[in-house]
């Protein structure tokens, strides 16, 4: 897949499939973008997992907090990650090692990872990279395609 655009649809029905989210890099801080991002996929009916290995335990947003991807009480739709490029390939590494893999793994903004998003696509899992669902589905329901 070319990773440099994708087409309303595919982003259109990757938000529309996607009902649970594990968010890789949840932060308890209200200034950073996975807790906004977060609170906002939870505003717009998403079931999300917040997972933090500092945070464990804990909760964010009224979410309970899991130190991993393999903690998770139940399999997810969609791992979206909020760690940098490098890291990012360990994540979808340990995405690739769930009994239940998800749907679509979705990278930040600033986040691309080629070859890892290659591992990921060859066990048919969609991957998105350098986008913002916090943008997109405001953005889509504009256009109408929502």
């Amino acid at each position: 897949m070319n990773h440099n655009h994708y087409s309303d649809g595919y982003i259109r029905d990757i938000l529309k499939s996607s009902k649970t989210i594990a968010l890789v890099g949840a932060s308890n801080k209200p200034e950073r973008a996975s807790f906004r991002v977060l609170n906002f996929l939870l505003e717009n009916g998403y079931d999300v997992y917040p997972i933090n290995p500092g945070q464990a335990g804990n909760e964010i947003a009224g979410r309970k907090v899991y130190a991993s991807l393999n903690d998770l009480p139940a399999p997810v739709d969609m791992v979206e990650v909020f760690r940098n490029s490098e890291a990012a390939g360990g994540v979808i590494d340990e995405t690739l090692t769930l009994t239940t893999l998800p749907d679509v793994i979705w990278l930040q903004l600033g986040v691309r990872n080629d070859k890892a998003a290659a591992r990921a696509e060859a066990k048919g899992i969609k991957v998105v990279m350098d986008r913002c669902p916090k943008i997109e589905i405001p953005r889509l329901a504009a256009l109408g395609a929502s």
